[in-house]
């Protein structure tokens, strides 16, 4: 072995990683979509939607405002047409729903037809959730941060779903009711680190005969997390506390997201000193081509924008500080 190339892919036979990582992952691949040079990052590749665009966003803040404004312009256009709106929202990222709030505000637009659909929540092996009023529960965070700052201007309550046990399992009918009369589906989404979509986690793939099968799946009780997503989550939502962090949770699947009429996605996966989690993962979904071993990587299929922080491209070498 040549000492000039000590890397995980070389070193990784043997060692306690070897089978950690998603079966289906082509790590060579992996490294050479993270190899692209940063000014490449908006490069159209020939399976991106016509209507996809990534839009790179200079500082934190731009990033909240812009995804805020991006939130709250779709929620104003369809109010205008006349036209109902489906919402699959994330908790995380949090930061764009002050500034949808802010926008609505401003504006005065009325949400009474917009119907809420949180996208995942934390449970345990049966489905079973947290209390709403649980701080750590997602419902919590949504009527913290979105429903409850919007005052009369909000969604009505009967019109908010959460990834609950008797719940999430309607969805499909409710979205499918929705668009029936005329309604349209956005998805709003955050990528994870091992690329899932809410927390449709990429070794669900194994359980499938063919893509289409996986394309049908619609949701998923008390789903298995995979170790690199909680991690993530212990580092950026519980302050690295990993004994906090479910290894199961409610999530939807690609039965409802890929049947988005537009997406809205945010990738602001920085840290501090230069460090980041996130640009493998937002380099994997550009480039790595559709895969249900990648599920974000079917996102730029659909029509919509992806907002991220200009960071995130990189360039993603070592460095140590």
């Amino acid at each position: 072995m040549s000492t000039d190339n000590i890397t995980l892919i070389s070193t990784l036979d043997g060692s306690l990683l070897e089978g950690f990582f998603p079966a289906g992952w082509d790590l060579a691949k992996i490294d050479a979509c993270c190899g692209n040079p940063p000014e490449t990052v908006l490069d159209r590749q020939p399976w991106w939607h016509a209507d996809f665009n990534p839009i790179p966003c200079a500082s934190l803040s731009d990033f909240d405002t812009m995804l805020g404004h991006e939130i709250a312009l779709q929620i104003r256009r369809t109010r205008e047409a006349g036209k109902k709106l489906a919402l699959i929202l994330p908790v995380g990222p949090m930061g764009m729903y002050k500034w949808a709030v802010y926008f609505l505000t401003e504006w005065g637009v009325k949400c009474d037809h917009v119907y809420g659909f949180n996208m995942d929540e934390w449970s345990d092996g049966d489905g079973n959730t947290l209390p709403s009023d649980n701080p750590g529960a997602f419902q919590y965070a949504m009527e913290d941060a979105f429903y409850g700052p919007l005052g009369n201007l909000t969604v009505p309550a009967n019109q908010r779903h959460f990834a609950v046990k008797t719940m999430l399992p309607t969805y499909a009918d409710r979205i499918a009711a929705l668009k029936a009369e005329g309604a349209e589906l956005q998805v709003i989404f955050g990528i994870g680190r091992v690329c899932h979509i809410a927390f449709w986690e990429p070794h669900f793939a194994a359980e499938f005969s063919s893509v289409e099968e996986w394309k049908r799946q619609t949701h998923r009780l008390g789903a298995k997390l995979h170790p690199l997503t909680i991690e993530q989550n212990a580092i950026t939502s519980f302050k690295s506390r990993t004994t906090l962090v479910p290894c199961r949770a409610n999530t939807i699947g690609p039965g409802l997201f890929l049947q988005a009429d537009r997406i809205i996605g945010g990738a602001d996966g920085t840290l501090s000193r230069g460090m980041q989690w996130q640009g493998m993962s937002f380099w994997m979904t550009l480039r790595y081509g559709p895969d249900p071993w990648v599920p974000s990587t079917f996102m730029p299929t659909l029509p919509g924008r992806l907002f991220f922080l200009e960071e995130l491209a990189g360039p993603l070498v070592a460095e140590c500080n």
